[in-house]
C-alpha cells in the first residue's frame, strides 16, 4: 500500500480513541477524513473541530460522494464495529480496499523508526509519558495513544515521520501487523480470552510480537520473554531504586546498563506507574538522549484522563476517575489509593465491561473490589457483545466479601456519593462510566 497515493480516508468507528489519532493525523498530513460512529463524543467532536465530516447513522446515504469513488478512497475499520455495520458492508461488496485499524498502524510503522508498547495493562500510560519524554526533547517522534493526554490535551503527539511511538494492542492479535525497532512489553496477564481462548494462546502472539522486534526488547523482570529487563526495587538491567514519596510525588534513582541518574520526580501515583515511568526511561535512552534530559522532561508529565485522573481534590475529600477494566488494574488503583490515603475511607464505583471479561475473571474481579472499604456496582456495559445468561453484576456482588456493597443504577450512584462519608471515591471502568463521572463531579461542586 503507498499511502501517499490515497486522497481519501474514511473511518468506520471514528470515535474510538485508537481510530481517532490516525485520523487526526492524517488531517494534519493533508489527506481527506471522513467518518461514521455510533455517537457523538467529546473525541468526535474535536475531529470536527479540525474539519472531518462524522455521520452518526449507519447509512450510505450520509457519506459525503466523494468517500465513494474506488480509486481513490482508502477505508478504515475498527474490530469493534459491530458486523451487521450497513456502511462497512457497503464498502466491502463493492471492491473498496478496506483494511483494520492495526493494519493502518503498521503502514506507518513500517516507515518510521518505531517505539511500540505491548502488555496487557499499562500501554497508554507508558507510551504518553515516552511520548513526551520525546516531543520536550525534540526528537521529532508522532505518538499515537489510546488516551487523552493531560499534557497535549489530545490522543496524538504530531511531530515529523521519521520517528513513532505506538501502543502495541494485543486485541485480536494487532499488534501482529506492527514493524517495531524498540518495544517493551510490560506484562502478559490473562484478557481478551473472547479472542485467544486461552492464557497460553496470548502469551504466544505476546512471544511472536517479541520476535518481530529487530533493535531491542525490554521485558518487565519475571515475564517468559527475553529480552533486556526492568524492575523496581529489584534486580534487573533497568532498576528503579531508593523509592520514596515527597510532596505527594514519587522519587527515586535509576540505573541502567549504561548510566546512572537521581533524584528523578514523577507526579503519577501508584508504583506500577513508577514501573510505567521506568521502561519509558530506558527506551528513551536507547533513542540516544541522556538520563540527564530524559529526567527534565519527566518532572513535567501529569498523566493521561481516565488514568488515576482527580476529579476533585480538597483537604476532607477526593473524587479519583480510572479506566481500570481489569482485576489487576482494579488492585493497583486500590494500592495506590492507600498508599495516598492511608487510614482513609474508600467508596469504589464500578461498571464492569464487556460480559465476557466478567465471566472469566469474575473471582479475580471480586477478590481486587473486595478490598475497598465500600463497592456500588454498575450494570455490565455491554461494548460489542450480546449478553451471556447469567453474567451479570448481580452475580459479581454476591462474590464479592465486602458487606458494604450494591448494586445501583448511575441516578443512584450519584445520590450515594453526594452521601457518602467515604473521603476518598474511586470511579472505575471503561464503558460510559465517564460521562457519569463528568454528571457526578458537577453536582459535587454545585453542592
Amino acid at each position: 500500500m503507498e499511502l501517499k497515493e490515497i486522497q481519501n480516508i474514511y473511518f468506520v468507528g471514528i470515535g474510538g480513541i485508537g481510530m481517532s489519532a490516525i485520523a487526526s493525523y492524517f488531517v494534519k498530513n493533508g489527506k481527506q477524513v471522513a467518518g461514521y460512529d455510533k455517537t457523538p463524543s467529546v473525541v468526535t467532536n474535536a475531529l470536527e473541530d479540525q474539519g472531518v465530516a462524522i455521520s452518526f447513522v449507519d447509512e450510505i446515504e450520509t457519506i459525503d460522494t466523494s468517500f465513494l469513488k474506488i480509486e481513490n478512497t482508502l477505508v478504515v475499520y475498527t474490530p469493534a464495529i459491530p458486523k451487521d455495520s450497513k456502511i462497512l458492508a457497503y464498502f466491502n461488496q463493492n471492491g473498496f480496499k478496506v483494511i483494520k485499524r492495526a493494519a493502518i498502524l503498521g503502514e506507518i510503522t513500517k516507515s518510521t523508526k518505531c517505539y511500540a508498547v505491548a502488555g496487557t495493562h499499562g500501554k497508554t500510560t507508558t507510551s504518553s509519558i515516552l511520548g513526551h519524554i520525546m516531543h520536550v526533547c525534540k526528537t521529532g517522534a508522532t505518538s499515537f495513544l489510546g488516551g487523552i493526554t493531560e499534557n497535549y490535551n489530545s490522543n496524538l503527539i504530531l511531530g515529523g515521520d521519521q520517528i513513532s511511538v505506538v501502543e502495541a494492542d494485543e486485541f485480536d492479535r494487532s499488534f501482529l501487523q506492527l514493524a517495531p525497532n524498540v518495544a517493551c512489553i510490560t506484562n502478559m496477564d490473562a484478557d481478551h480470552l473472547d479472542i485467544y481462548g486461552e492464557k497460553e494462546a496470548l502469551e504466544t502472539s505476546f512471544r511472536e510480537f517479541a520476535n518481530k522486534v529487530t533493535e531491542l526488547l525490554i521485558v518487565k523482570k519475571g515475564l517468559p520473554v527475553d529480552g533486556l529487563t526492568y524492575g523496581v526495587e529489584e534486580e534487573a538491567d533497568y532498576q528503579a531504586l531508593n523509592v520514596k514519596i515527597e510532596n505527594g510525588s514519587f522519587v527515586f534513582d535509576v540505573k541502567t546498563p549504561s548510566g546512572f541518574v537521581q533524584n528523578v520526580v514523577f507526579h503519577l501515583p501508584g508504583r506500577h506507574n513508577v514501573s510505567n515511568a521506568l521502561v519509558s526511561i530506558a527506551m528513551a535512552e536507547k533513542h540516544g538522549l541522556s538520563l540527564e534530559e530524559i529526567k527534565e522532561a519527566l518532572a513535567s508529565y501529569r498523566g493521561v484522563k481516565r488514568r488515576f485522573s482527580y476529579k476533585i481534590k480538597e483537604d476532607n475529600f477526593v473524587l479519583i476517575d480510572d479506566y481500570a477494566h481489569h482485576p489487576t488494574e482494579i488492585a493497583a488503583v486500590e494500592s495506590a489509593v492507600r498508599e495516598m490515603y492511608p487510614g482513609q475511607k474508600i467508596l469504589a464505583v464500578f461498571q464492569p465491561h464487556l460480559f465476557s471479561r466478567t465471566r472469566d475473571f469474575i473471582d479475580d474481579f471480586a477478590s481486587s473490589l473486595s478490598k475497598f472499604d465500600e463497592v456500588v456496582l454498575l450494570d455490565i456495559y455491554p461494548a460489542r457483545e450480546l449478553p451471556i445468561e447469567g453474567v451479570n453484576s448481580a452475580w459479581l456482588l454476591g462474590k464479592i466479601t465486602n458487606n458494604n456493597r450494591y448494586l445501583q443504577t448511575k441516578k443512584e450512584v450519584i445520590h450515594t456519593v453526594k452521601n457518602t462519608d467515604a473521603t476518598v471515591v474511586v470511579m472505575l471502568g471503561a464503558g460510559d462510566i465517564g460521562v457519569l463521572v463528568e454528571e457526578v463531579t458537577k453536582e459535587l461542586l454545585i453542592a
